[in-house]
């Protein structure tokens, strides 16, 4: 039997969604037969832990499908035996890299492959915490459905499953490696506001994620592709397109990732830095594996703890972050698209060091960028006033410390792609330190 992993982090509230999700993979046992194992990594506090407890515990019994719900305890005895067994020289920076104490969207993803791993898996579908499935005559619209559909298949063999096949024939032996889709509802970042304040600022904070030396023209292209996903048309009938994956119109709550991909090259593990788990759409595009991008998008709503004063903060040095992360990413996104298809060997397989070499070349890219993005954001905060001049005070003197991180964050990368192979296989023969409640029966 095939063995999927469908994977649910977190570090808040979100018995509602834990309860969609085990509807999902319910129903994706039961539509392709596969065992899932239903995944919850989760980081929230003790008495938020308990409540998704009781809701993984409260799903109806259904044939196939096995959960796991692991906090960061067992997360971490779990990661340090594979630490361990992989012989790696600097244990306790792969532990810091795999685990930080910070928030880390690549890290979260990155223990969620080797867990997969370790469960015999062939393919991570990765869900967020705030967001929701869309409703068709009353049923939620499952993404698994596209996924299981194609994900692992040759394109050749994938194509009857879509309803548009564009790939170039030249790519029908390869593996479609991503499936996935977008979102509906608010934008993906926590820039609305700023977009109701002043379009203009918000144009110029947005832009500031450009590559260094766009023109003004591509600016405006990226400020009005950004954040938006799938737009707001909602879910009538199926639409899944066969080729190159189209990363713009697929978000990571919406995603599905075959073996052949994450377990040789992981995600960028920087901290408190939004977008830091999209690394390996760029991956699977550039190298020119198949893809299918589907229109099954999820619902994505903003949690009531980005409104306080300290998620508001947090949030928007996450922003911060992921502007001075670009210049480090850059790069290597051109090193890849300029690479194509040599960033596979004879079998079609991706070739790690590769990229690895391509992130250490780029942390010796020149900060001069970097200072004027800072010094940009803070005009930009300033001008809006309120909060935004009060985190703009707040930024100010970390300005220096986060100039350093995000440099820090790419040789951290490069690290831990060297040391990703022997994670991996070191994963594979070790045990899931939390026995998985088993669940037997029909799903109702």
């Amino acid at each position: 039997m095939r063995d999927v992993c469908l994977t649910l982090p977190t570090n808040r509230e979100c018995a509602g969604t834990v309860t969609a999700i085990g509807a999902e993979a319910a129903y994706a046992a039961r539509r392709f037969g596969v065992r899932v194992h239903l995944l919850m990594l989760d980081s929230a506090d003790r008495a938020t832990r308990a409540r998704h407890a009781e809701a993984l515990a409260a799903l109806p019994a259904a044939e196939g499908v096995v959960v796991h719900h692991l906090d960061e305890d067992a997360q971490r005895a779990f990661l340090r035996e594979v630490v361990e067994r992989s012989g790696a020289a600097r244990p306790d920076r792969l532990m810091d890299l795999m685990l930080p104490d910070a928030v880390s969207y690549g890290a979260c993803t990155n223990r969620a492959f080797l867990l997969a791993a370790a469960l015999g898996c062939d393919s991570v579908h990765r869900r967020d915490s705030d967001s929701r499935y869309q409703l068709l005559d009353g049923e939620p619209v499952f993404p698994i459905e596209h996924e299981l559909a194609t994900l692992g298949l040759k394109a050749v063999d994938a194509a009857a499953a879509v309803t548009e096949n564009s790939l170039d024939p030249v790519h029908a032996d390869k593996t479609v490696a991503l499936v996935g889709a977008s979102f509906v509802g608010e934008l993906s970042v926590d820039l609305g506001e700023i977009r109701e304040l002043d379009p203009e600022v918000y144009h110029d904070v947005v832009a500031l994620w450009a590559d260094t030396g766009a023109s003004e023209e591509e600016k405006r292209e990226l400020v009005a592709d950004s954040f938006t996903g799938g737009g707001t048309e909602p879910f009538t009938t199926d639409r899944a397109v066969l080729d190159l994956p189209d990363i713009w119109r697929i978000d990571m709550c919406n995603i599905g990732l075959d073996r052949e991909v994450y377990e040789r090259v992981p995600l960028p593990p920087a901290t408190d830095t939004i977008g830091s788990d999209y690394f390996l759409h760029h991956l699977v595009r550039d190298a020119t594996l198949p893809g299918v991008t589907h229109n099954r998008h999820i619902v994505n709503y903003h949690t009531p703890d980005r409104r306080t004063d300290a998620g508001f903060t947090a949030y928007q040095l996450r922003y911060a972050k992921f502007l001075l992360s670009m210049l480090y990413l850059y790069p290597v996104y051109s090193e890849m698209e300029a690479a194509g298809g040599a960033l596979l060997d004879e079998f079609h397989h991706v070739r790690p060091e590769a990229i690895a070499d391509s992130a250490r070349r780029s942390a010796a890219t020149d900060r001069a960028e970097n200072h004027r993005r800072l010094a940009e954001l803070d005009r930009c905060y300033r001008k809006l006033g309120g909060k935004y001049a009060r985190f703009a005070d707040h930024l100010a003197p970390l300005r220096a410390r986060l100039l350093d991180e995000a440099q820090a964050d790419i040789e951290d990368f490069a690290a831990l792609i060297d040391a990703w192979g022997p994670l991996v296989r070191a994963s594979r023969t070790t045990p899931v330190d939390r026995p998985p409640r088993r669940r037997t029966g029909r799903a109702a």
